[in-house]
């Protein structure tokens, strides 16, 4: 069968009503490599190579650009009930992938447009259902962040792709301060609900949507970041510090003060030099010296 010329496609894709973006997922921020003109509309004009999590914040905000993210990253063929602009769209996802690297491509069907409401409910509550079922092997059940497996995981994916852009990776290990003495006084329940809030305060605090946190042991939380430099990532660790500091829970045995905080360790290196992933991060995890 003869291929299609490139130039035919990208004109065929100009001229679709429905908004569209593809990008490049085996490349460190995702680039956005295409966004037709429909999709300009509701997205602006300087989309392409930009990071496609910064993209997705900016139109349906932080919390839902997160389980996007996140649903990208696995590779689910999915859909989200989003609204932009007082216009409401099924964004659904596509994987795609070629001898020459993976991708996706995001539709937004307009509500009305698209086929019944009640057809697309029903199908968002199917994927939505698959999505839980598939967050039941890779979710910490106490923070509902993604666990140690998981991490690793993501890890190991990140890590092959930046090594071949010679990208910088960057981990940061939170540790909660003299946690033992914290369930001893306050019992397992109260200890489960703090290290919840901890990871939610260290996910809503992520620069990117493309950036990962997990607990990584018993009162251990790891963020991966694609940062290129070890000081804004300490930065960001310092903040986030002060972030747990504020939020006032009391802890009566603690010796740094009358509130619960965290310590941190960061590591920012050249994807691939010199070593591997698991490596990087049990490294790390062996100078925090939980």
């Amino acid at each position: 069968m003869e291929q299609l010329p490139a130039g035919i496609l990208e004109q065929a894709l100009a001229a679709t009503a429905e908004p569209l973006m593809i990008v490049r997922l085996d490349h460190t921020d995702w680039p956005v490599l295409l966004a037709n003109p429909a999709f300009e509309s509701i997205g602006g004009s300087d989309t392409i190579g930009q990071p496609f999590a910064d993209v997705i914040e900016g139109l349906v905000g932080r919390e839902l650009a997160l389980e996007i993210s996140e649903s990208v990253r696995a590779q689910e063929e999915t859909s989200f009930p989003v609204e932009v602009g007082n216009r409401e769209f099924l964004l659904s996802f596509k994987p795609l992938e070629t001898d020459e690297g993976r991708y996706v491509a995001a539709y937004w069907r307009s509500a009305s447009a698209a086929s019944p409401v009640a057809d697309a409910d029903t199908r968002h509550a199917l994927l939505k259902a698959k999505r839980q079922l598939r967050d039941l092997s890779r979710d910490d059940t106490v923070t509902g962040l993604l666990n140690a497996r998981a991490f690793r995981e993501v890890l190991e994916h990140d890590w092959a792709v930046a090594a071949r852009e010679r990208a910088t990776l960057a981990l940061v290990i939170f540790s909660l301060d003299e946690f033992d003495a914290y369930v001893e006084v306050f019992g397992r329940h109260a200890s489960d609900s703090c290290l919840r809030r901890v990871g939610q305060t260290i996910r809503r605090s992520l620069r990117r949507a493309s950036d990962v946190v997990a607990r990584i042991d018993d009162s251990r939380l790891v963020v991966l970041s694609h940062a290129s430099e070890q000081v804004s990532v300490t930065e960001f660790a310092e903040r986030i510090a002060m972030a747990v500091r504020e939020l006032g829970m009391h802890h009566p045995r603690s010796s740094l003060g009358r509130f619960v905080t965290v310590s941190y360790v960061v590591n920012a290196v050249e994807a691939g030099k010199g070593g591997s992933a698991a490596a990087f991060l049990d490294e790390l995890l062996a100078v925090d010296g939980g």
